[in-house]
């Protein structure tokens, strides 16, 4: 098998830590070499957040380098466009149309930009674009974009819903276990 890269991207506090913990769990259960690194920005102010995440027969590094992403799972718009590059042809990204204003837009420096899913589509991206914050709140919590998220990744993959669920059930607090059970299968159903 060769090695998947999957790239998660994310602004601080959207849980882009536990959709890779969740992610790796999973990976490993399958017998795969997994490999997770995680690159924080000014995350406590709303800042970048990425999370590299390979896995296959044998991982070497956990970095991934442009063109090198079969995945990209981004859980705000702008971040979708910022990662673009790094997307290998024949990949995917699995966004949230969801949009959070990065400092410049909030100091009136600069404006969020426009049209950001039609210019990925246009380079001739492969793109899966819906409002994942709502399909959380839904289930309960504007916080479980993360594992909707997942959801919808999960399927791409392949991977058993099933075994996502027990992860879920054993990883996450039980006072939020069923909430990120809904996000998950609201995820899977898109």
């Amino acid at each position: 098998m060769s090695t998947v890269n999957i790239l998660i991207v994310g602004v601080g506090g959207q849980g882009t830590l536990l959709a890779s913990k969740l992610l790796g769990k999973i990976l490993l259960d399958e017998g795969h070499d997994v490999k997770v690194s995680e690159l924080h920005g000014m995350s406590q102010r709303g800042g970048s957040v990425t999370t590299y995440v390979k896995y296959g027969e044998r991982v070497w590094s956990p970095v991934i380098e442009d063109g090198e992403a079969d995945v990209i799972v981004s859980f705000e718009l702008l971040e979708a466009a910022r990662w673009s590059h790094t997307l290998k042809p024949g990949g995917l990204i699995i966004t949230n149309t969801q949009q959070i204003d990065p400092m410049p837009v909030t100091t009136g420096a600069a404006e969020y930009p426009s049209g950001i899913v039609e210019m990925l589509r246009e380079e001739g991206l492969d793109v899966v674009a819906f409002d994942a914050l709502s399909e959380a709140e839904k289930a309960g919590s504007s916080k479980a974009v993360n594992i909707v998220l997942m959801g919808r990744l999960a399927r791409y993959l392949g991977q058993s819903p099933e075994k996502w669920e027990e992860a879920i059930r054993t990883t996450v607090s039980p006072k939020f276990t069923e909430i990120n059970l809904k996000a998950f299968r609201s995820g899977w159903e898109k």
